[in-house]
């Protein structure tokens, strides 16, 4: 498969995959309700978050929360396409973690164009040993493309020690 189209189709799935899922939790679930889907260690809340990650920046000045949350994110996002398309060198695990993170936040910053804030809905509780905020699927895409990134790094460097040894 082309290389472009090859990154065009898994950034637009990114997108597509939690964009639809914020549409069903839209209009499925009851505002905040708690919907228990593994016990209380895995619930559905549907809530609306005007800030970042676990609401952070939700109360900034509106000019700021533009600046920070909307215009620095699409510049960032430009580059990262931009980078992942012209860096040729680029090992198949890294071109994916970009398009994950790609992806993910492209469909936040589209939430933020259209609605004003960002849909959020996923919630674990694993008892105290490991809880989230609400979190969504592109959430989970930038989360797994930064894990990927992290990973394909030690792997290739792992790979430069063999070959300088």
């Amino acid at each position: 498969m082309n290389r472009t189209l090859f990154i065009t189709l898994l950034i637009i799935f990114n997108i597509a995959i939690d964009q639809i899922s914020k549409v069903i939790v839209r209009n499925t679930l009851i505002f905040r309700e708690e919907i228990d889907v593994i016990g209380s260690y895995f619930q559905l809340i549907w809530v609306e978050n005007k800030g970042a990650f676990l609401g952070m920046g939700s109360d900034m000045n509106p000019n700021l929360r533009l600046i920070f949350l909307l215009i620095l994110p699409t510049l960032v996002l430009g580059y990262v396409i931009y980078y992942i398309i012209t860096t040729k060198e680029l090992d198949r695990l890294s071109l994916i973690a970009f398009c994950c993170i790609a992806g993910g936040g492209i469909a936040n910053v589209f939430d933020r164009i259209v609605f004003g804030q960002v849909t959020d809905f996923f919630f674990i509780n694993l008892g105290g040993v490991f809880k989230t905020g609400i979190f969504n699927i592109a959430d989970m895409s930038v989360t797994t493309g930064m894990i990927m990134l992290l990973f394909s790094g030690i792997l290739n460097g792992k790979k430069k020690e063999k070959v300088s040894v």
